[in-house]
């Protein structure tokens, strides 16, 4: 059985993938020490820490995989830098058409950027809360990589 305690740590352990808006890979850091600390304390600690590294590892990997995926589009279109430059105030349609392939290819990107963060967001306050019912929390898309 566990005690609030360990619900709270759970939490916190949660709570802490948001440590990488205050130290880089601070989602990775924060979680893994808190987890590496507690983690013979209680199953469900254990459990619930094994929980956020997976999904912060596979969060990881989506925006890597989203990057690989983009930057062929984005070179093969190409931004030609001189024709850029030769743009005077005026852009017209001609001009947009040129760069059309990497202007998709970029706002692909920043359109599942921004929709992979918005999920990491929404599950990792989830997971916390479940945390603190006594519940381990299982991300949506996160890959098993830590058994």
């Amino acid at each position: 059985m566990f005690t609030q305690h360990h619900k709270n740590i759970a939490s916190f352990i949660h709570i802490g993938a948001f440590g990488k808006y205050f130290l880089p890979f601070g989602n990775f850091i924060f979680p893994l020490i808190l987890w590496t600390v507690n983690k013979d304390r209680s199953e469900f600690i254990d459990q619930n820490g094994k929980q956020v590294l997976n999904f912060q590892l596979s969060i990881l990997l989506y925006f890597i995989a989203l990057v690989l995926l983009c930057v062929p589009f984005a070179i093969y279109f190409g931004i030609n830098i001189s024709e850029i430059e030769n743009i005077k105030g005026e852009v017209t349609a001609f001009d947009i058409r040129q760069f059309s392939g990497s202007l998709i290819s970029i706002l692909l990107l920043g359109f599942s950027a921004i929709a992979l963060l918005i999920i990491e967001l929404i599950t990792t306050i989830i997971g916390a809360l479940k945390a603190n019912e006594g519940e381990v929390y299982k991300y949506p898309i996160s890959i098993p990589f830590i058994k």
